[in-house]
């Protein structure tokens, strides 16, 4: 039988300098594309086990299945750091299986390679006190949807936060309803509830690292839904989209002279009604439209009234101390009501803190409305703090 033929004056014995390297830049684990295997304890007992194996990118054999004729340095450097990838013995075995070498081509295991090294050497290069879990959350709004860019996001974050993970959570669902009647509203919110437990809840409990960084873009109702999962009592930054001079999360500086406004009920009514006009103007014969006349209106607004409205993120801070005394005065003056009425026409960051600043064992419930063209003005969507939920 004819032998592999191998590099002349080279053996297969890796230094131990080089074993060592692999081992660093791998931190432990399998660099075989999505396994991730911790390879240095024993994933049964627990005990400390040595199950690495080191497979050439480029073959060592020239007639291998990625046959070193092809290899980018000299044949002295096939037992480099650079040449060879940590796998455990499940994955080097499905490499060597590839007796083509077209499977697992020498340029696929270097991209792994790199991909797993570039990713530990961005998660324990952060300060643990930087690291923050960047959280996406889409939807359809209107007719566009909403797709969210993760490297778009992560570049707003810098300098002061970076991703703790080499992925975003992504809580998205497209929902089949297109008209926004009671099964979108439905479906949606079960969705999320369902989704932020899973994701998110166990990332909250084991606080590793216990920050989020939200990047979002979806139904109001819905935003406001996940500020009040998260609540004020997990640390969150929350970054608004702007369009201008190019679509960007970055915060921009804080307007002078900017205020928000609060107008207070003119008449008495038995029921309280929250407005934000801060996107948009929302007149209050839109709200007795959907509500009925009995209700005593309060508003929070700014003196022109925009898409772009919020660009810094004193403004957003600015926005949760004018909401915190505004709903303590609402609960103070209507005890008894079922619910606050809740109209918004808001920046998709402020709908987001507007449910962070909810206190779910303080406030009433609230019943959140959302404007449907097709049904010709608002609608009720969602109800937070139903004490039958």
């Amino acid at each position: 039988m004819s032998q592999k033929k191998t590099v002349n004056h080279i053996t297969r014995a890796i230094d131990n300098k080089v074993e060592r390297v692999l081992w660093a830049r791998a931190a432990g684990r399998c660099q075989f594309d999505d396994c991730n295997e911790i390879i240095y304890r024993s994933s049964v007992t627990q005990e400390p086990v040595n199950a690495a194996e080191m497979a050439h990118i480029y073959s060592f054999s020239e007639d291998g299945p990625r046959g070193w004729r092809g290899f980018w340095g000299s044949s002295k450097d096939l037992n480099s750091a650079e040449n060879l990838i940590l796998v455990c013995r499940k994955c080097h075995k499905l490499i060597d299986e590839d007796k083509e070498g077209l499977r697992y081509s020498a340029e696929l295991l270097r991209k792994w390679k790199r991909k797993h090294e570039d990713r530990v050497e961005m998660v324990t290069g952060i300060n643990p006190s930087k690291r923050s879990h960047v959280l996406l959350y889409g939807g359809k709004i209107g007719e566009e949807h909403s797709p969210l860019d993760p490297a778009s996001a992560m570049t707003a974050m810098f300098p002061n936060w970076n991703p703790a993970e080499s992925r975003a959570i992504d809580l998205t669902l497209k929902c089949e309803h297109e008209d926004k009647t009671s099964g979108f509203w439905v479906t949606e919110e079960a969705h999320l509830r369902a989704k932020f437990e899973r994701e998110i809840r166990t990332r909250i409990d084991e606080a590793k690292p216990n920050h989020f960084s939200v990047f979002a873009r979806a139904d109001q109702p819905l935003l406001i839904l996940l500020g009040a999962l998260l609540t004020d009592k997990v640390p969150v930054n929350v970054y608004q989209l702007h369009r201008e001079p190019s679509p960007n999360w970055k915060w921009k500086e804080h307007p002078d002279g900017f205020q928000f406004v609060t107008n207070r009920p003119t008449a008495g009514g038995r029921q309280p009604a929250l407005a934000f006009s801060l996107s948009g103007k929302i007149t209050h014969d839109r709200i007795t439209k959907a509500i009925g006349a009995d209700h005593a209106i309060w508003e929070i607004t700014v003196d022109q009234c925009h898409n772009g409205v919020i660009c810094s993120e004193a403004q957003l801070s600015m926005f949760r101390d004018q909401v915190r005394k505004v709903i303590t005065e609402i609960n103070a003056a209507h005890p008894a009501a079922p619910h606050i009425a809740i109209f918004p026409a808001m920046p998709v960051s402020c709908a987001v803190e507007l449910g962070r600043v909810r206190m779910p064992r303080a406030d009433i419930p609230w019943m959140i409305y959302d404007q449907n063209h097709k049904l010709g003005g608002f609608v009720q969507a969602i109800k937070i703090g139903d004490p039958n939920l």
